[in-house]
C-alpha cells in the first residue's frame, strides 16, 4: 500500500508540473503575443502567433464549447479510469507514462475552455501551413504516438486482452 501512495503522490506531482508548465506558456503567450506581430523564432519555418481556437484538433467544433468540455471530461475520467487500474510493475510504467502525458494535455486545454471559453494556441509550424498549437497538444500528440508504438510493438497481445477486456458475468465459454 505504501508503494500505492508514493506512486500516485508522484504522478500527481508530474501531472501538476505538466500543467504548470503548459499553463505558463500560455500566460507568456497571452502576455506577450496577443496582438502583437509573430514572434519568428526560425525564419520561414518556427513562430509564435497568439489564436484564440473555440475548436478542437484542427479548429474541428468551432464554438461547441458544451460538448467540448463534456467531451474532454469524459476521455479525462476514462484516462484517469485506466490509469488507476493499470497492474503495477515496471512493465507498465510506459504505458502509464503515455496516460499521464494525455491526461496533462486534455486538462491543460479544458482549464483553457472552462476558464476562457477558447484555448490558447501559439506555436505555428510555417512549412506546412500547419495549424496553430499549444504545448497541450504536443503532450497529447507525443503521448497518443508514443501510445500507439507500445501497443503495436512492446505489448503482448495477451497482455493488451486482459487490459481492454469487457469482463463477462455468468457465462461459461
Amino acid at each position: 500500500m505504501k508503494i500505492q501512495k508514493q506512486h500516485l503522490f508522484f504522478s500527481t506531482l508530474a501531472l501538476c508540473s505538466l500543467l504548470l508548465a503548459d499553463q505558463y506558456t500560455k500566460w507568456l503567450a497571452i502576455s506577450h503575443l496577443k496582438g502583437q506581430e509573430p514572434f519568428v523564432i526560425i525564419n520561414r519555418v518556427l513562430e509564435f502567433s497568439y489564436l484564440e481556437n473555440t475548436g478542437a484538433a484542427f479548429s474541428s467544433f468551432m464554438g461547441r464549447q458544451t460538448f467540448l468540455i463534456g467531451l474532454t471530461a469524459i476521455v479525462i475520467l476514462l484516462l484517469l479510469w485506466k490509469y488507476l487500474t493499470l497492474p503495477s510493475g515496471k512493465r507498465f510504467v510506459p504505458m502509464r507514462l503515455c496516460l499521464l502525458f494525455i491526461l496533462s494535455g486534455a486538462v491543460g486545454n479544458l482549464l483553457d475552455r472552462v476558464s476562457r471559453n477558447y484555448v490558447v494556441d501559439f506555436i505555428y509550424f510555417v512549412p506546412i501551413n500547419f495549424p496553430k498549437f499549444n504545448v497541450a497538444d504536443i503532450y497529447i500528440t507525443v503521448g497518443v504516438a508514443i501510445l500507439a508504438l507500445l501497443l503495436f510493438f512492446y505489448y503482448k497481445d495477451e497482455e493488451l486482452d486482459s487490459l481492454f477486456a469487457i469482463r463477462k458475468t455468468g457465462s461459461k465459454d
